[in-house]
């Protein structure tokens, strides 16, 4: 038996009390992350040069600013705590290379805190949670978390068209057992389509963004003849997110669909290891990349795969999936222009489906 985590994210609707001590420890929770980063940086500063000073060096702790700043002890403890153990974790990821170091967050950087279970302080009770500070707070439980599944923190966010958010994480133990694999499909990126497998299957995306584009564009250029800070600007600031928030959600649904759909089907889903970023800046396909959202997908079918002992096989990025002839193995250049892959053994295909079989036929080695 292993541990497993999972969350569960559902929307609060805070009454006006609520709301006005969740803006604050929003705001407290990022004056003391500023605060505590301010010294941080003045010690990084002077100690940069000893590498076995700095180290020796102690965090700053959010109870140091409690006293001078009396408004702290309003919000919630755990939030403040969790403000210093983000911080904490940035910096270290800056001292081993694998980030920038930590900017300051200002009122335009995401408005969330994260508050931990303890004894008892975050409950269920008839379409409400109680979380601390805030009491019960008035929920859209959509579905049942399992009994089986313990509290371990709860993530509370404002979007900016400004719904509420709480994100649940839990832990469970399963047993998860290897499972033997029959079923391989094999995937193949595709502007258009999303994806095309070996299945011959296209996804058909919906591209959510373009459709609604003509609608942003407009909401957009509404806002910008309005004065900045003014009621009216403020009114269509929440139009333009509310279209936003509208198409990250049904991008989120479609994805989440979709790769369910694949790894309840087959037993290993096989697909090339791309560099999204990349593809888009040299390509200039900037919007459609981040329009189809491949990388939340990749994270979604990976997860979904694991929870039931089936696996995620990602090939080379170089692999050459498109030159190559799926019938007799033979490779030819292939330009981007040309769409039907036709070889000197007589194989006429698709592209995309010849590179779908290819990768398909790739992953089975791997796994082999």
């Amino acid at each position: 038996m292993t541990k497993q985590n999972k969350a569960f994210k559902f929307r609060l609707l805070p009454n006006k009390e609520q709301s006005v001590l969740l803006a604050k420890t929003f705001g407290c929770v990022r004056f003391v992350y500023n605060k505590m980063l301010a010294e941080r940086k003045e010690t990084y500063e002077k100690f940069k040069n000893d590498k076995e000073a700095l180290k020796k060096q102690k965090f700053p702790t959010p109870a140091k600013y409690k006293g001078e700043f009396p408004f702290l002890k309003e919000v919630d403890s755990l939030a403040l705590a969790n403000a210093q153990m983000n911080l904490q974790t940035a910096y270290k990821n800056f001292f081993e290379g694998h980030a920038e170091f930590p900017k300051f967050k200002n009122r335009k950087t995401k408005q969330s805190y994260t508050t931990n279970f303890v004894n008892g302080n975050i409950e269920w009770k008839d379409g409400h949670i109680k979380l601390p500070k805030l009491k019960l707070v008035k929920i859209k439980q959509h579905r049942e978390i399992p009994k089986n599944y313990k509290l371990k923190s709860c993530t509370i966010s404002r979007t900016n068209s400004g719904k509420y958010y709480v994100s649940v994480l839990t832990e469970y133990k399963k047993d998860i057992q290897p499972k033997k694999i029959e079923n391989v499909v094999g995937l193949d990126f595709a502007m258009a389509e999303f994806y095309v497998s070996s299945e011959n299957e296209k996804a058909n995306y919906p591209r959510y963004y373009r459709v609604m584009s003509k609608k942003l564009a407009n909401a957009q250029r509404i806002l910008s003849k309005r004065k900045k800070g003014s009621a009216r600007w403020n009114e269509q600031r929440r139009v333009v997110a509310k279209l936003h928030e509208k198409v990250a959600n049904q991008r989120m649904n479609y994805l989440h669909h979709k790769s369910k759909e694949l790894a309840s089907n087959f037993d290993a889903v096989v697909m090339e290891d791309l560099n999204m970023k990349g593809m888009s800046q040299a390509l200039r396909f900037g919007k459609s990349v981040h329009d189809n959202g491949w990388g939340m997908f990749t994270t979604f079918l990976a997860y979904k795969l694991k929870e039931q002992g089936k696996q995620l096989v990602k090939i080379d990025k170089w692999f050459p999936s498109t030159k190559k002839c799926s019938c007799c193995g033979a490779e030819k250049p292939m330009k981007l222009s040309e769409r039907t892959y036709r070889c000197s053994c007589g194989y006429v295909a698709d592209r995309d489906d010849n590179a779908a079989i290819n990768i398909k036929n790739e992953g089975i080695r791997l796994l082999a």
